[in-house]
C-alpha cells in the first residue's frame, strides 16, 4: 500500500473505490455527456492514483518534470508510449489479485510481448463501456443474435484478450445457439457452411465477428472455390485488425466488396473495431448505427465521452490539424487498472466526429525519420498460432461444402 500525506490509493481505499464509482457513473452517462469540467477532474484523479502506484510510469513523469501537482488539464498527463508494456508491469494495483492477466498483441515487437492486468472493479469498468458501444454501434437493433465468433474461445486461449472480451459478447448479445469456430483443430469450417446455410433457409440474420485476417483467408478460399452466400438482411461482420500489407494486398474498399460478395453483407452491416490491450475502451465504426438512425456522413472510430483521442506528430509528438495524418495518443478513463494515457505508434488521422486509421508507423532502428508505414487498419490483433488454425482446413472449403450440401 502506497501512503502519501494521509491519503493511501490501495485497491479497497476509499480513494479508488470512490474513483472508480464516478467514473462508472460518469460511462453511464452515455454519448450525450458533455461535461468537459467533469472529466477533467477525473483524469486528474486517476493520474494522481496512477504516478503514486505505477513506479516505472512515476519515474518517467518525474523526467518530464510532470506531477500531480503541476498537472491542470488533461492533455497535460504523460501518455505512455505503448512498448512500455512489453518492458514494464503497467498496473496500478497488485497484479496478485488481477481479474484478467493477458498478453498484449505485440504487433510492433511480436517477441516481446507484454502482460496487460485488471482487477475486478476494473473489469467491471470496461465491461460496462464496452458492453454500451457494443450495443449501440454492433446491435442497435437486434437484442440478441445467433453469432460465430472465428476466434479461439478463452478456455482454449485464456492469454489472448480479444477471446476475454468476445465471450462477454457472446453471452451479452448472443442466442444460445452461438458459438466459437476455432478449435484445436483449426476452423470448423463445415459447421460454418452449415450456419450460414441455415440462416439462408431460415431467414433470420446472423453476426459474424473476428479478425480481419480470418474473414480475409475465408473469402479467399471462398473466390477460389467459386462458393457465394446470401445472408439474410440484417446481418452483420464485425472484424478487429488489419487489411493492406500483412494478409495480401487487400484495401478497406475490397474487404467490404468481398463482404458483398461472398456473404450478401451490406458496407453499412461491416463495422470495424480497434481494440488494444493497452486501452481499456474499444472504438467502434460509426456506420451501422448511424445508417440505422437515417444519419449521412464518413465511416470513422467513434470517440465516446470517457475517451479523448489526439493525433499528434511523428517527430514531435505535437498535435497536428485535423485531417492530418500522425500517432493516435488515447486518454481513457477506464483504463484505471494501468495509466490513463497511452502513446500508441498507430496512424491515423482526426475528423469532426472521431478519427481514422491508415497504418502503423514502424520506426527502424536508430531513427524515428527513418521509419516508414506499414499498411494496417488497427493492426494485427490474433498471434501467428490463431492464423494457422484459421488457414488450415480451408484448405479443404470445396470439398466441405460439396459435403453440407450433399447432406441438405
Amino acid at each position: 500500500m502506497t501512503t502519501v500525506a494521509d491519503r493511501t490509493y490501495a485497491l479497497d481505499s476509499d480513494y479508488v473505490k470512490e474513483l472508480d464509482r464516478d467514473v462508472l457513473e460518469f460511462v453511464g452517462k452515455g454519448m450525450d455527456n458533455n461535461d468537459e469540467a467533469r472529466f477533467i477532474e477525473l483524469a486528474r484523479r486517476e493520474f494522481e492514483l496512477q504516478y503514486h502506484t505505477v513506479d516505472a510510469y512515476r519515474e518517467f513523469c518525474d523526467r518530464k518534470g510532470m506531477s500531480p501537482d503541476t498537472v491542470q488539464r488533461w492533455e497535460q498527463i504523460p501518455a505512455v508510449p505503448s512498448l512500455a508494456f512489453k518492458k514494464f508491469i503497467v498496473a496500478s494495483f497488485p497484479v496478485a489479485v488481477a481479474e484478467h492477466a493477458y498478453f498484449t498483441s505485440g504487433t510492433t515487437d511480436p517477441a516481446r510481448k507484454g502482460k496487460i492486468y485488471r482487477d475486478a472493479a476494473a473489469v467491471d469498468l470496461i465491461n460496462s463501456a464496452n458492453g454500451f458501444l457494443t450495443r449501440r454501434y454492433i446491435f442497435p437493433d437486434k437484442e440478441r443474435m445467433k453469432i460465430l465468433l472465428m476466434t479461439p474461445s478463452p478456455k482454449m486461449a485464456p492469454g489472448m484478450g480479444m477471446a476475454i472480451g468476445l465471450e462477454r459478447v457472446r453471452t451479452e448479445f448472443g442466442t444460445p445457439e452461438s458459438t466459437y469456430l476455432i478449435t484445436p483443430l483449426g476452423l470448423d469450417v463445415e459447421l460454418l457452411i452449415s450456419s450460414l446455410l441455415e440462416a439462408e433457409q431460415t431467414g433470420e440474420p446472423l453476426a459474424l465477428i473476428g479478425s480481419s485476417s480470418g474473414f480475409i483467408y475465408f473469402f479467399k478460399a471462398c473466390e477460389t472455390e467459386g462458393i457465394r452466400f446470401t445472408l439474410p438482411p440484417g446481418s452483420r461482420v464485425c472484424d478487429g485488425g488489419g487489411y493492406l500489407g500483412q494478409f495480401g494486398e487487400c484495401s478497406r474498399e475490397e474487404y467490404f466488396a468481398k463482404c458483398r460478395a461472398i456473404l450478401g453483407v451490406e458496407e453499412q452491416y461491416c463495422i470495424n473495431v480497434l481494440g488494444m490491450g493497452e486501452i481499456s475502451t474499444n472504438f467502434f465504426d460509426n456506420v451501422l448505427h448511424d445508417h440505422l438512425n437515417g444519419t449521412t456522413g464518413t465511416r470513422h472510430k467513434v470517440v465516446p465521452p470517457w475517451t479523448r483521442t489526439q493525433v499528434v506528430d511523428i517527430n514531435t509528438l505535437e498535435p497536428v490539424p485535423a485531417g492530418e495524418v500522425g500517432l493516435l495518443k488515447h486518454y481513457d478513463l477506464v483504463n484505471r487498472s494501468m495509466v490513463l494515457a497511452v502513446q500508441t505508434d498507430n496512424l491515423g488521422y482526426a475528423v469532426d466526429e472521431g478519427f481514422e486509421i491508415v497504418g502503423r508507423w514502424k520506426k527502424k532502428a536508430g531513427s524515428l525519420e527513418a521509419g516508414e508505414i506499414k499498411g494496417g487498419h488497427g493492426g494485427k490483433i490474433v498471434t501467428q498460432l490463431v492464423n494457422f488454425l484459421l488457414r488450415r482446413n480451408l484448405k479443404k472449403i470445396g470439398s466441405v461444402y460439396k459435403k453440407v450440401m450433399k447432406k441438405r
